[in-house]
């Protein structure tokens, strides 16, 4: 009974031993094949992610959208080597990519607001409408340029707030960028009394020597328009986006000592009630 068994163990051991001896013998050319198929694949991939990288660098095209692309070029590669390799092995690639075309499908439409961004974010470091560093203002939101990825863009303001804008809500809108600036715009009223002129070059002066202002743009000083209160001035200026509301304060009260100490007296609304007996 024992001599039974035995013989059956070695039996199947035997038939093991052929099924992979015969395995061998007939696939084991294409198993090499696919493996350096394979790794000449990876190697050509990297190659070609390289020269793409170095291509974009001589052009000084953006970093983001030189290791986007040459990433994806990668991919791609790879992808196309790994089919290759798997029809050297005689398995049919017919209905995995059937397959992953149904699944490519499904996933951009459920992340086809992920995508979009990209798409958008791409197109900002192509075209550049703003560098880091730059201050924009878009759907009412203002703030210097920290730093473009290629689903956001990100801002930072005076307060220290990081604020994170999807691309997607940048491309397409009205966009205005000072740079490293932004505007100041006061008004103020003067008596009919006054002397125009001298309030005009009394804040031109102030202006000029302000450290706080920025002297490559002139400012600009005139009579911006008339009421019952008296002739309004208006001035505007530009500052350093950074530090905007504390330079436009100093600056306001300069101007303020400089007509208190002129004696020019800036009016104030003034209502007269008559009661009648």
């Amino acid at each position: 009974m024992k001599e039974d068994q035995l013989a059956q163990e070695l039996e199947q051991l035997q038939n093991v031993y052929t099924l992979i001896t015969e395995f061998l013998v007939q696939y084991s050319f294409r198993l090499v094949g696919a493996l350096l198929i394979f790794i000449i694949g990876l190697w050509l991939a990297s190659k070609v992610a390289k020269l793409v990288t170095r291509q974009f660098e001589k052009h000084n095209i953006d970093i983001t959208l030189s290791n986007f692309v040459s990433n994806l070029v990668r991919i791609i590669i790879v992808v196309m080597v790994a089919i290759i390799a798997l029809g050297k092995l005689g398995i049919s690639v017919t209905p995995m990519i059937a397959a992953i075309g149904a699944a490519s499908l499904g996933a951009g439409l459920a992340i086809q607001g992920m995508l979009s961004n990209y798409a958008a974010g791409i197109t900002i470091i192509v075209t550049r409408p703003f560098i880091i560093g730059n201050t924009i203002t878009v759907k009412e939101v203002t703030g210097v340029v920290q730093d473009i990825h290629l689903g956001l863009t990100v801002l930072t303001n005076e307060e220290g707030e990081q604020i994170s804008i999807p691309n997607k809500h940048i491309v397409g809108e009205i966009l205005h960028n000072s740079f490293a600036n932004k505007l100041v715009e006061t008004k103020f009223n003067i008596n009919y009394q006054s002397e125009p002129e001298a309030v005009i070059e009394l804040a031109r002066k102030i202006l000029a020597d302000s450290p706080q202002v920025n002297q490559d743009k002139p400012a600009h000083i005139g009579i911006n328009g008339f009421n019952s209160i008296g002739i309004e001035i208006g001035i505007r200026y530009w500052v350093p986006t950074e530090r905007y509301y504390q330079n436009k304060y100093q600056t306001n009260l300069a101007i303020y000592k400089a007509l208190h100490a002129a004696g020019i007296e800036i009016p104030c609304p003034v209502r007269e009630v008559h009661i009648e007996r």
